[in-house]
């Protein structure tokens, strides 16, 4: 008999350490969109996990293949070799511009990979203390490297010293980046969508605009795409939106639908920085993580839903658009593929609250970005319920403009 939701949640909050201001909900079972808790009640899942459960939730061919190699091989370390991680980085290499793969266990992880790279390179290049431009309202994870990194003073507090050698600049400016080079630089890395800073998608261009930078002065471009990765904005990755090839790109999240990966793809001048001996992990890219990667990917390119995460995407903006034309809390509706925010003029938490009531997990970002990011695997139905359970919860968040004007008469 499983539990009631008081009892997990107080067995829970006494155990576990308190990093996590948890919702009064206890899940235990996910089937494509749904969610169930232990009282029975089910939610639509809008937030995946946080980009991670691209396919959903408990995708038969996923299941399967984690049954199968369980039942294999689940680990033997990365002193020997293994077959599904060379299938998995023989993938990854031939879908993207990298020809070398780190595995890793998290975005966390693979972005500290990145960053140890940079300052291998550097050191490469005779420079003493290089260092890496980055930027404002970035998110690159909460190890004390990536926190460095990370444009989040909220997220830093209390964690100082952090790690000395980025220089942070205006995201989407090119020009701010020429100008905050130093003889010390080494790299440039960004998100080519900002996921925890807002959904903040740059102009267009910017990446291209990086990359000359950075061919120019013999810096990496580096580009973290934990939250953009594998087929949410469209593409496999989101760099392809544009023409370009980067030097480095992170990966964790929908790598493995909710199995813990992550990886540091390297190309061009990264392609052999990182030799014996420079970097390691004990888990990374182990039988059953790297198997489970396989799936999703093989999933993903067979189904065709990179093209439908671009229509399904386009769907949900424009039917927020059409359903909140001249609200006067909406600044701006935005994204790429199935990665939306919709932003409001004041902080809008509490919606998530309202809308955990009504059978929907979303999540509100930087405080008052309205943050979808829904399983790739939607129909044309449940990207309209999206929009039409959506709506309500948005308008009872300030009043229609009639009613504002009436209000302020």
């Amino acid at each position: 008999m499983t539990p009631d939701i008081p009892d997990i949640m107080a067995r829970a909050d006494a155990t576990i350490a308190a990093t996590y201001k948890r919702f009064p909900i206890a899940l235990v079972k996910g089937e494509n969109c749904t969610l169930t808790d232990a009282a029975g009640k089910t939610y639509t899942d809008f937030l995946a996990g946080i980009a991670v459960c691209n396919l959903g939730h408990c995708h038969p061919k996923v299941t399967a293949a984690v049954t199968e190699q369980a039942g294999t091989l689940l680990h033997v370390s990365n002193l020997y070799y293994t077959l599904p991680q060379t299938e998995l980085a023989g993938w990854l290499t031939e879908h993207s511009f990298a020809d070398r793969v780190f595995f890793c266990n998290s975005g966390a992880e693979a972005n500290e990979a990145a960053i140890k790279l940079a300052r291998l390179h550097g050191h490469g290049r005779g420079i003493d203390a290089p260092e890496i431009i980055v930027a404002d309202n970035a998110f690159h994870g909460r190890t004390l490297g990536a926190l460095a990194a990370t444009g989040n003073v909220k997220a830093q507090t209390g964690f100082g010293p952090l790690p000395a050698g980025f220089r942070r600049v205006p995201y989407g400016a090119i020009e701010a980046v020429e100008a905050a080079a130093t003889a010390q630089t080494a790299a440039v890395f960004v998100e080519p969508i900002q996921g925890e800073g807002g959904i903040n998608v740059p102009p267009d261009g910017y990446l291209s605009a990086l990359r000359e930078c950075c061919d120019r002065h013999g810096w990496l471009l580096m580009l973290d795409e934990v939250q953009s990765g594998v087929g949410r904005t469209g593409e496999w990755f989101a760099y392809q939106h544009e023409a370009l090839r980067p030097d480095v790109v992170t990966l964790a999240k929908a790598l493995a639908n909710g199995v813990p990966i992550g990886a540091c793809l390297a190309g061009g001048s990264a392609r052999d920085v990182l030799g014996p001996g420079s970097h390691g992990t004990t888990f990374g890219g182990n039988p059953l993580a790297a198997r489970a990667a396989l799936a999703v990917l093989d999933t993903l390119g067979k189904d065709g839903l990179l093209q439908r995460a671009a229509q399904l995407g386009q769907r949900i903006r424009d039917g927020l658009g059409r359903g909140l034309d001249g609200h006067p809390g909406v600044v701006d509706i935005r994204g790429k593929g199935l990665m939306i925010g919709v932003e409001m003029h004041e902080p809008c938490t509490d919606l998530v609250r309202h809308a955990l009531d009504a059978g929907l997990l979303v999540n509100v970002t930087a405080g008052r970005v309205i943050r979808l990011l829904p399983p790739l695997v939607l129909s044309d139905a449940e990207a309209d319920e999206i929009v039409d359970r959506l709506l309500p919860l948005i308008h009872a968040l300030a009043p229609s403009g009639d009613a504002a004007r009436a209000t302020s008469a």
